[in-house]
């Protein structure tokens, strides 16, 4: 194992490395995917691929993985030069667009893995994941929920996210959110903290994006990573309508 990694050993092994190194993997979406593409990059990964039109924000500072210098400037450069400065040999290929209907195919074909963080402000999320299903890619949903983190992984030939949808109500994470609590309350876990946070942000009289915290964006990006590993080296891993929950709060405290 080369020295970059050798701290690496035990938990990964050479041959599972060399997999992690070569395998293609594509962040739609710069916010949380800018925190994940650093912690899948320093575990091993090098041929990244990230999609992103947006510019970077003051309000992006407190969870995204950017600095006031790069306020203004495109989400994907800042990070490419941030993840280059990390491992110059990294293939990191940075694109400055907005998926489309259009255009979604085109960028996803030629990767192993995806990682799902756009937006719900239109349809494109969720044909980007039934893309993803006809070429035979696993698609991975990072949710940011303060003290906590969500993942759920559409599968080539499981649910996807659309089964959550319903006639004349607008999706978005929130409803995953809700999926997820309610899913735990059926199996005797009730999670009623994230459902204060729900009924709070609802409440918000102003029309804003839900609230997230730099804790959660963290922890998420070390489940993907590990996601990801276990995705590259053929290990078993839950998929959607199953989830993966991290904490760092209790209900019971």
């Amino acid at each position: 194992m080369n020295e970059r990694h050798t701290r690496n050993r035990i938990y990964v092994s050479e041959e599972e490395q060399e997999l992690v190194k070569n395998f293609p993997i594509l962040l739609a979406g710069s916010g949380i995917g800018s925190v994940i593409a650093e912690c899948a990059l320093r575990f091993g990964f090098e041929n990244i691929t990230i999609i992103d039109g947006d510019l970077v924000e003051a309000s992006n500072l407190n969870r995204q993985n950017y600095t006031e210098e790069d306020i203004d400037t495109n989400k994907v450069d800042a990070i490419a030069k941030r993840l280059l400065s990390i491992n110059s040999k990294a293939n990191i290929k940075c694109l400055d667009l907005f998926l489309t209907l259009e255009n979604v195919s085109e960028h996803i074909k030629g990767h192993k893995a995806a990682i799902n963080a756009l937006d719900f402000s239109s349809p494109v999320p969720l044909i980007f994941d039934t893309t993803c299903q006809k070429l035979e890619i696993p698609v991975l949903h990072p949710y940011n929920i303060g003290w906590g983190s969500l993942v759920t992984v559409i599968a080539k030939d499981g649910l996807t996210l659309d089964t959550l949808t319903k006639p004349e109500e607008e999706f978005n994470e929130v409803n995953v959110v809700k999926y997820a609590s309610s899913y735990l309350r059926f199996w005797g876990n009730p999670q009623q903290w994230i459902d204060g946070v729900v009924e709070k942000y609802i409440a918000e009289e102003e029309v804003l994006p839900p609230p997230q915290l730099s804790i959660a964006s963290w922890s998420v990006a070390s489940m993907c990573t590990h996601l990801l590993f276990n995705i590259a080296t053929g290990k078993k891993f839950k998929q959607f309508p199953e989830f993966y929950l991290s904490k760092i709060i209790d209900d019971n405290l």
